[in-house]
Parts: C-alpha cells; structure tokens; sequence
C-alpha cells in the first residue's frame, strides 16, 4: 500500500457506532458536514501538511501501515508544549489513536464535540475513568493532479482494518485505494454533459468525474455508501453531483450518458456459507458474471460517441481463455472494446488476495478454511487462473463496424494520467475505422510528439538489424518495424498522405507501390490506435 499523502491518492480505507449516526435527518447532517469541512480548513489537514508535519521517513512509514515513526513525531510535539489541531487530526484519522476532549475541543472549534459524535465521526468512551474519543469514521485528505489542475479534498470512508483491530464488517464503505487510483488515472478527462458512476462507494469516481462533466449520477446498492458518497460530495463543495440508491442500472433505467465510469464489485467469491460478502467487492454473481452483466449494461446505456471504463476480473478456464470470454460478451454490442490485462493470478494466490483484504491473515483460525472454500469453487468451475484489467467501451456515433482489441500489458505502467493517451487513441480508432484503406491512404499524418526511433545496428554494419518504434509516454511501447514501416513515420509530418509517401518509398525500394501499400496500411491503422501516428 502506497503513502497515504502521495499526490493521486491516498490509501484509506467502520464502525457498528456509525452506522445508524450516519443516517441522519439531510438538513441536520448538511449543517454538520459544512461545520466539519471549516474545521478541516482551520486546522490545515490536508496531504502538504500531514508529510510536512510527520517528515519523509515517517510518511513512508505510514504509508507502509508503519504508525510508530509518526506516533512519535506527535508525542516529541506534545511533550514540547506544540501540539495543535493538526496534530490531533493526524492522531484520529491516520494513526486510528484517541485523544482527550480538549484534544477535540481544538480541532472541531466549529463542529465540536457534540456535533461530532452526531455526524458518526467520533465516538467517547471511558478508559480508567478518562474520556476518551476515538473516531468511528475515516476522513483522509486526498490530493490529485489531473488534466483540469491540481486538487485537494477530504474523503469520508469507513474505519479501516487497523483502526478496528481485526476483520471488516461485510457492509464496509471503502476508501480511496489502489484500485480507485487506477480507474481515476485511465478515465477519459474530455468535457462532457453527462457522467453515470456506477458502483459509487464513497464517492470518488463521481467527484474525479465531476471536474469535467456538467452532471454526474452516482449509484450505488449500499446505502451506506449512499450516505457517504452524499457526505463527501458536500464535504468538497460540489452540487453537479446526484446519488440514487439500487443494484447496477436499475437506478438508470432508461437513461442514457456520455460517460460511464465503474469499478464494479468485480471479486470472484465463492457462494458458500461461512464466506463473507463484502458490499464494496462481491456482486452477489457467480465468477465473473457480475463484470459480464455490467459490460452488457453498458451497452444499453451509452450515447452515440460515448465511452464507458471500467476494472474488472474475469476467469480462464479449462474451456476458454479470459481474454477470449471478454471478446464474447462484447460480440454483437455494436461497441468498440479496448481490453488491457494487467495481471493474471493463480487461483491461490487470487484468494490469499482477497482474503487477507477482508482482514484474515494467515494463521488465523478462519484463513484455511476461507482458503479451501475459494479454491474448491474454482476448482469445481474449472477455473484455472483470473485475469484483472481495464476495459474500455466506445458507441461509434456512425453505422460501422466495431473495433476490438484484447490485449496483455502486464509490465510495469503509470497510470495516473493515462486517461488523456486513452481518449487520443479512442478518437482516432474512431476516426480510421471510418476510412477505407483508400481513404487512409489519402490523409496525411504526423508522429506523436513522444515517440522516437531506434536503429540498432552491429558493429561494422550500415544496415539495421532491427528498428524500435519507441513511445515515451503513454503504454510505453516499443514495436519493431519494417524498413518501408519505419520510412513512412519518418516521412509523416503532416504534408503529405499516406499513399504518397508510400508511392514514393515503393520507388526507392524498388518494390511494387501496391503490394507496399496493402503490407502497410494495416500497421498503420495500427499504430493510429497506439497513438503513434495521429491525423494531422
């Protein structure tokens, strides 16, 4: 798990007091969440401060689930009589420590510490006749960098694993993770009317989604989450954004949109009692029809030129490759699909995953027995291993056939940022799928700005043995290309098409123009959809 202050994210991930606090009459609640979002100001929390405060070791330590290290910045600043709102902040809602009421007292000046227990933010208890506050919700801050600016706000969640002291209730309501970082990183930024989030959580997807739509519905089959998705939208001051409650797109039907983001609850569980099924993870299907069901759904709800993103597992299995399962389900859609595969994982090894992410450790009584159950399920379905990946959907706006591409990247990729590469790419399959061979041929185009070409060549020789196409930004790949290939994006500088300077390089090859060009135009359309070439 990464720095909880790292820029794109923290890492936060309940508690039985707050469940029923949470629910509050809307009127009374908007007032205490405005009164808590002034003292958060006051007080400073926000991620510069927080790493400035602990210091670079003990931040990477926290980022580590390492408490001690920043513990101890705060106990040297409290024994030196410095001790401020800040500090209690970090102590309630980063090292999960209580704090007395004069502690609170200072960091809820607005709020206090009655407002606070009534919102479900902190709770009293008495330890050896002293009060004792702890909190009984999460609140991390949370800064982004994206193609609109950089950005700060404060995350609602549920209390996370360390705070509760063993496993997570089933109705958690997580926080801003590991996979919220990768959704947000790969959506597409481009301005648009309308944005669905489905599958909301505590919000964040609608709140990244509402930095460049005019208006967002999240939805979500928790009421929880419901609650705190509602809570952190006004928590940062947005009104664009509106939270309806029911299962997938039943809160949607008939309803259309630009825009469909989710990071479904996508994890394979096994349907056997004794397992737990977590809200924010299991989607009550079998394998992986949940992520299948709502690929479909997509489908349905998605306006002419729209794009919908989404994670996801799907399974291989003794009968069907994962890669080809996702090819079916979008066979007749009448979408473009771009699906990446990020991992592939083992069947131990999946549930070892996620079942040390429900809070069972190894060694601890439950853990063999979650184990077995998981793998006798995969094993019964002939499950041999489960993919996770992206996906990304496309509505062409014109009567077309549809563009899929299923494809492995499972080495080391950035994708904080990434959205901007995928919206280049998504356009401009839009756009050459459009053309036929003869009309590519007529268009000129030019060479991304981050691309570079290599000759490698052995000592003593002219010719190349091998010439990389290789992008800086982006996948980050590297193709190798042929010599009349790699002529023709040499050549590519917006002056003239394609046919050409394929006409021209068919010459001083000697080879025939025709042959040249049918060889070429596919790898073309090719790196058009690697954002290697763009139209001029």
């Amino acid at each position: 798990m990464g720095s909880p202050f790292r820029r794109l994210g923290p890492s936060c991930d309940r508690c039985p007091e707050a469940s029923s606090s949470v629910r509050l009459n809307e009127g009374v609640k908007t007032a205490l969440i405005d009164l808590l979002r002034s003292d958060l100001q006051t007080g400073g929390y926000t991620t510069d401060a927080v790493a400035e405060r602990l210091g670079l070791e003990a931040e990477e330590a926290l980022g580590r689930e390492h408490t001690v290290p920043a513990a101890r910045v705060l106990d040297d600043r409290r024994r030196h009589g410095r001790r401020d709102s800040l500090d209690v902040l970090v102590d309630l809602f980063l090292l999960a420590r209580g704090v007395d009421r004069g502690d609170v007292d200072a960091a809820f000046p607005s709020l206090g510490p009655e407002g606070a227990r009534e919102l479900g933010l902190l709770t009293a208890t008495h330890v050896s006749e002293v009060e004792v506050w702890t909190a009984t919700l999460d609140v991390h801050p949370y800064a982004f960098s994206d193609d609109h600016g950089d950005g700060h706000w404060w995350i609602l969640s549920d209390l996370g694993e360390r705070a509760l002291g063993g496993a997570l209730p089933e109705d958690h309501v997580l926080g801003v993770g590991g996979a919220s970082l990768t959704l947000a990183g790969i959506t597409v930024p481009t301005r648009v009317g309308t944005v669905l989030d489905l599958g909301t959580g505590c919000g964040i997807q609608a709140l990244h989604a509402s930095r460049s739509a005019d208006r967002v519905i999240a939805t979500d089959i928790s009421q929880r989450a419901v609650d705190l998705a509602r809570a952190n939208a006004r928590l940062n001051g947005i009104d664009t954004i509106e939270v309806r409650l029911g299962n997938l797109f039943e809160p949607v039907a008939g309803e259309r949109f630009d825009r469909i983001v989710t990071n479904p609850p996508f994890v394979i569980t096994p349907r056997t009692d004794g397992v737990p099924l977590y809200d924010y993870r299991d989607g009550g299907m079998v394998g992986d029809a949940l992520v299948e069901a709502v690929v479909r759904g997509c489908a349905e709800h998605l306006l002419p030129g729209g794009t919908a993103q989404m994670l996801g597992n799907w399974e291989y299995t003794r009968a069907s490759d994962g890669l080809s399962r996702i090819g079916g389900w979008v066979d007749g859609l009448g979408l473009d699909a771009w699906v990446v595969e990020r991992e592939h994982l083992d069947p131990a090894f999946y549930a070892e995953t996620w079942i040390r992410d429900g809070g069972t450790r190894p060694g601890m009584a439950e853990f063999d027995a979650l184990s077995g159950a998981w793998l006798d399920d995969f094993e019964d379905r002939g499950v041999t291993g489960v993919g996770f990946g992206f996906v990304t959907l496309h509505r062409p706006a014109a009567d077309r056939d549809p563009v899929v591409r299923l494809e492995r990247a499972t080495g080391t990729l950035e994708t904080a940022g990434l959205g901007s590469h995928i919206a280049r790419c998504v356009a401009t399959v839009d756009w050459a799928a459009g053309l036929s061979d003869d009309e590519l041929a007529s268009h000129a185009l030019v060479v991304a700005p981050d691309v570079t070409v290599e000759h490698h060549l052995l000592p003593g020789h002219d010719e190349p043995t091998a010439i990389l196409l290789r992008q800086g930004q982006g996948f980050r790949r590297a193709i190798s290309a042929g010599t009349g290939l790699a002529a023709l994006v040499g050549a590519s500088d917006g002056t003239l098409g394609v046919g050409a300077i394929l006409a021209a390089i068919a010459h001083l090859l000697e080879v025939d123009a025709d042959a040249l060009a049918a060889e070429t135009i596919p790898d073309v359309r090719r790196l058009l959809a690697d954002g290697i070439l763009l139209p001029a």
